[in-house]
């Protein structure tokens, strides 16, 4: 086994690479407006801090969400892109798994709660068991009308503690995390999901209503 995995739908720009027993490189950048901008080059860094030529990878695992539309499409069409450009299989990751993930590794007992930020006063949000597995969600909702876990990690969480008292870190995730997360579940024979989004709601872009008929009848 040997992936590229990479993540936009956080403002965190993250990539790395793993070879099925851990992280050979990762990246990690936080930058909300550059995504496009940041994407390709940062895949090249840790491909080439890896010394891993990209013919010699089996898969790719991308990020798929929940994240706001513009930047979490970067990730996903690159990801089409480089799977259909070298015939590799490319496997979806729920981004609060992938964050749910890392803070397990980092210590943290379940049952909690992983929360991002949604924009328009709302989180993105998944609650997890104690063996880490996600048992509600994801869904976005407003802060206030959550009842969270004990605990609870991400930026969402951190950016409202009114609603996600004790909250911590991770606050963005890792590539390295999610790289882990599809590896182990690989590995174990389960199924990932496909390279599709999960939006949970509307971009915030909408094409007006009402045009005015500018031809003549």
């Amino acid at each position: 086994m040997l992936l590229l995995a990479f993540d936009t739908a956080t403002p965190a720009v993250t990539a790395a690479v793993h070879d099925g027993s851990g992280v050979l490189a990762e990246s990690y950048e936080v930058d909300a407006r550059r995504h496009g901008e940041l994407l390709l080059p940062t895949i090249d860094d840790v491909l080439r801090a890896a010394g891993v030529d990209k013919r010699e990878l089996t898969g790719i695992a991308v990020g798929v969400g929940p994240g706001p539309y513009t930047g979490l499409r970067v990730g996903l069409v690159t990801a089409a892109a480089l799977g259909h450009a070298l015939g590799l299989p490319v496997y979806g990751v729920c981004t609060l798994d992938a964050i749910a993930h890392q803070a397990r590794t980092e210590g943290l007992a379940g049952p909690f709660t992983v929360a991002t930020d949604a924009r328009r006063k709302e989180v993105y949000w998944a609650s997890y068991d104690a063996d880490g597995r996600r048992v509600t969600g994801p869904a976005v909702d407003r802060p206030a009308e959550l009842t969270p876990e004990p605990r609870s990690v991400g930026a969402g969480a951190l950016l409202y503690p009114d609603s996600f008292p004790g909250a911590r870190g991770p606050e963005h995730v890792s590539a390295g995390a999610l790289a882990d997360f599809a590896a182990t579940e690989l590995a174990a024979g389960r199924e990932l999901l496909p390279n599709v989004p999960l939006y949970l709601r509307r971009p915030d872009a909408q094409v007006p209503a009402g045009y005015k008929a500018v031809l003549p009848a």
